[in-house]
């Protein structure tokens, strides 16, 4: 019994750590270490990963645990497909909202690009909903895996060590919705190639 909770909470750990909304603050710290934009000024990068962190992350998170503790579901219940489109349009509103904000400052395209694909990915992942359940999750760490193949032709650098890294990532995540019962093998899956190709798309 210790052992199957051990692997739940562990399951949980995962879930909530690769949480859907970091694909757009991971792809661009990557941006900014391993291309040329490392040498733009640490206080634009700041400015930009604060921003972004502000909006696709802060306030979805929050947006949708104050609606989670209005409607008195739980962290589970909040995950059955009925009941999960209203989180996504509020990460597809503070989404847009960043990329709005992103092309006040004039920030390059093919940076405000990483925004895009995240922002396709819930918009594809919510339509989708309405008729399947499809692992946002899977779908997320896809578009990163999509993001960085096209990187690696834009910029010519080998990815393969980090396509690998975040491969076996999207393994552990997929694993840990199946086990906490919230998404089949087909559904994880299939969010992961639905990432992917929107992400490889949107910055290629």
């Amino acid at each position: 019994m210790t052992k199957e909770k051990n692997i739940i909470l562990t399951a949980r750990v995962m879930s909530m750590t690769f949480t859907p909304f970091y694909l757009p603050l991971v792809g661009l710290i990557a941006l900014f270490l391993f291309s040329y934009m490392s040498l733009m000024p640490w206080q634009f990068k700041l400015i930009v990963l604060t921003m972004v962190y502000f909006f696709t992350i802060l306030l979805p998170t929050l947006f949708i645990h104050a609606y989670r503790r209005y409607q008195g579901w739980s962290t589970m219940e909040i995950g059955k497909k009925e009941r999960r489109m209203v989180p996504y349009i509020i990460a597809i509103v503070c989404y847009f909202a960043c990329y709005y904000f992103m092309n006040m400052m004039r920030i390059p395209q093919f940076m405000a690009n990483i925004l895009v694909a995240a922002l396709f990915i819930q918009v594809v992942c919510a339509v989708i909903n309405v008729w399947w359940k499809i692992s946002t999750h899977s779908a997320a760490i896809g578009g990163f895996e999509g993001a960085l193949l096209a990187f690696s032709i834009l910029f010519s650098f080998n990815p393969l060590v980090w396509f690998c890294i975040f491969l076996i990532i999207g393994g552990m995540v997929g694993t840990s919705r199946m086990i906490l019962r919230q998404h089949t093998l087909t559904q994880v899956i299939t969010g992961f190639l639905v990432g992917m190709v929107i992400g490889f798309w949107t910055i290629i």
